[in-house]
């Protein structure tokens, strides 16, 4: 669909990742000896496609089902005593991990607050460092602001024997990412990388591998699978800390996903396309009288996410007629989402436009979020429905766009248990 601007949901099976996801699905079908080794075969090069990608080493690299499957083989990786950060707004899937294990083995969890609203920096996770704190987890972009997290500072202030955790999928393929101070990252393909469900890049970097028992490894994990004697020898680096295969077929769009993306000249490329997307929206936005969630964020804060509402009017409201359009985004209580990729066409923003023109403002400049949820103001009749405009879903790259990022203040949104 042209107006598709919900990629921080789930991105649309990309076509390399759809034909890789086929082939694949094709060599299972038949599972001649030679076409089950072309399987495993697929795995190793996703993960050497995904070492390249984080300036890791392959063998530093697992394939985990899901985002949240890797953060539980962390979470019970990561053996106590000790304390493990986590900013209180994460995304729930990086929450759950931590707390189910504490009391099992793990570290005892501490939720922190951020200084200024949804993200913690530098100085404040200085601040809050007492000695029995061994690691923080992080999401590497704020799924409802965008915020890009500061990972080498995060991790400067951490020093080399606290552990940076990091939740990367709503920026691995979106912006380019600091994944070199992370320690350990996970992340699923099915959202910016559009590779679909089911397999997920799980690192753990040699420097901290010592630190992370092979909580959850089963048999695909250890050097002798049907040894007499168990447990037997793990296996070296982050696949000692698998339960089993991985999806092969999934493995295999992860894979061409990952090279497709380097094909388009890499995070930098990608992501300077989807910032450019993402301001001309926001623009537009600002213009109906939108309030803009963290608006003062600079071109390098804000990930592929921008987050909106309209004062005066029934967010539930202004969604239907987004939808009506043919416009899709995600609502998260009284804000709108929205997170276009680069293949999204000039003609979402004008589809954008006209869905948001009913709602605009008669004059006047569009009011700053501020730093706390809003009364609510009464609702408006939900408008018409606009005409959709015709677009080429096929479109694969973007017009040059030249409106820049506008600026806004942060507001604390409670956490929602969806994407």
């Amino acid at each position: 669909m042209p107006g598709y601007l919900d990629h921080a949901r789930v991105g649309p099976l990309s076509r390399p990742a759809a034909r890789a996801l086929a082939g694949a699905n094709g060599l299972a079908t038949r599972m001649a000896p030679a076409d089950l080794d072309r399987l495993f075969a697929l795995g190793d090069a996703a993960r050497t496609s995904a070492a390249r990608l984080l300036d890791a080493r392959p063998h530093e690299l697992a394939l985990s089902p899901s985002t949240s499957n890797g953060l539980f083989t962390v979470a019970a990786a990561l053996q106590g005593p000790g304390t493990v950060l986590v900013p209180r707004g994460e995304f729930p899937a990086n929450v759950y991990p931590w707390l189910r294990f504490e009391g099992r083995g793990g570290p005892d969890v501490r939720l922190v607050e951020p200084d200024e609203g949804r993200h913690i920096t530098p100085e404040s996770l200085r601040r809050r460092l007492t000695p029995d704190v061994v690691a923080l987890t992080v999401s590497a972009v704020d799924s409802l602001t965008g915020h890009v997290a500061p990972l080498a500072a995060l991790k400067e202030v951490l020093g080399p024997h606290r552990l940076l955790i990091v939740d990367a999928i709503q920026g691995l393929g979106a912006v380019p990412l600091e994944a070199e101070a992370a320690d350990v990252l996970v992340s699923g393909g099915q959202k910016w990388l559009r590779a679909g469900w089911g397999a997920a890049l799980l690192l753990i970097r040699d420097r901290c591998a010592a630190r992370l028992a092979p909580g959850l490894g089963g048999w695909a994990g250890v050097a002798e699978p049907f040894a007499e004697r168990h447990p037997a020898p793990p296996l070296p680096g982050a696949a000692a800390h698998l339960a089993t295969n991985p999806d092969f077929p999934a493995a295999a769009a992860l894979g061409a996903a990952l090279d497709d993306l380097a094909g388009q000249g890499g995070p930098a490329a990608v992501g300077a396309r989807i910032r450019t997307a993402l301001a001309e929206l926001l623009d537009r936005a600002e213009r109906a009288g939108a309030e803009v969630l963290l608006n003062g964020l600079g071109p390098a804060e804000r990930a592929g996410i921008g987050t909106f509402r309209l004062p005066g009017h029934d967010p539930a409201a202004v969604h239907r007629a987004l939808e009506a359009a043919g416009v899709v985004t995600t609502r998260r209580g009284e804000w709108i989402r929205l997170s276009p990729h680069s293949s999204t066409p000039a003609a979402a923003t004008d589809l954008f436009a006209e869905a948001l023109a009913p709602f605009a403002r008669p004059a006047g400049r569009a009011r700053t979020a501020t730093a706390g949820p809003a009364t609510p103001e009464p609702a408006t009749p939900e408008p018409a429905t606009p005409e959709p405009v015709p677009s080429d879903p096929a479109s694969g790259t973007p017009p040059t766009r030249t409106t820049s990022p506008s600026s806004t203040t942060l507001t604390q949104e409670p956490t929602c248990p969806t994407t």
